[in-house]
């Protein structure tokens, strides 16, 4: 599985940290505090570090982390913003999660990771992390929600095509998208897992227009593909989108969901 382009991470960092459901990133960090010192988690998928940066202050002096991303240059530039005091990065590739350095880790961290997995993945890590008992933390996983302040008559065809793109493989076999919660949810009930969800919606206002310019071209490639959208009708639409990006009633809301399993021993 390939990494995404460090500016798109940089871009969407802010507003990932601040949509992140506050009551399970409390639950997390005590659920953390409670192990045996020094904890380890294992973040996956890690990218330059967002998530770290947005939970280790949240959490006891002394834990440990361990980054894992298949992409080097990520790693990389990872290392370089955090530097190595109680980090350790680790490069693997998560289509074989059983080689996963698991020793010590009280739980496994993911940010807008698991919607681009398939179920058979999905079951293949968290049956990984069952055998062990390892906490999952996962955040950010896209739910299938756009919606702009300022409608257009194709907004909801562009987010239908787009769901649809989502569904295809992203280096993990045919992701599960939007259906991704739901499904996590499921498997970590059946696996002897108390289940926590709540919504966190990126919510992209004149602030966050860079985001929001690079999110609506995110979405031209996607839609192209699924090809129910003339190549026309896509560019009116772009172009009316763009028009009203930094102006009044030029945001929009991203729906994302957080889930929190801990095993019930």
């Amino acid at each position: 599985m390939s990494g995404f382009d460090a500016k798109w991470l940089r871009l969407r960092e802010p507003v990932d940290g601040l949509a992140r459901d506050v009551a399970l990133v409390d639950a997390f960090s005590r659920y953390v505090a409670d192990r045996a010192p020094p904890a380890t988690v294992l973040d996956i998928g890690c990218g330059t570090g967002s998530t770290y940066r947005s939970l280790s202050q949240h959490l006891p002096a002394g834990t440990n982390w361990r980054l894992l991303d298949y992409d080097p240059s990520l790693l990389a530039a990872a290392e370089k913003q955090l530097g190595t005091d109680g980090i350790e990065f680790v490069r693997h590739d998560l289509n074989q999660p059983d080689g996963m350095p698991l020793d010590g880790v009280a739980i496994v961290t993911a940010s807008a990771f698991f919607d681009l997995g398939s179920a058979a993945f999905c079951d293949r890590l968290l049956g990984v992390l069952a055998a062990r008992r390892i906490g999952l933390y996962a955040a950010l996983n896209y739910d299938g929600r756009v919606e702009w302040q300022r409608p257009h008559p194709l907004d909801q065809r562009v987010v239908a095509d787009f769901n649809r793109h989502q569904l295809t493989d992203k280096g993990l076999g045919p992701a599960l998208g939007p259906n991704a919660t739901e499904h996590l949810r499921t498997k970590l009930d059946a696996l002897s897992y108390d289940v926590s969800i709540a919504p966190s919606v990126w919510r992209i206002g004149r602030d966050e227009a860079d985001l929001h310019i690079a999110f609506l071209r995110g979405l031209v490639d996607p839609v192209l593909e699924i090809g129910t959208l003339q190549p026309e009708e896509i560019g009116e639409w772009m172009a009316f989108r763009l028009a009203y990006v930094r102006g009044e009633r030029g945001g929009c809301e991203v729906g994302h969901h957080d889930l929190l399993a801990l095993p019930r021993d």
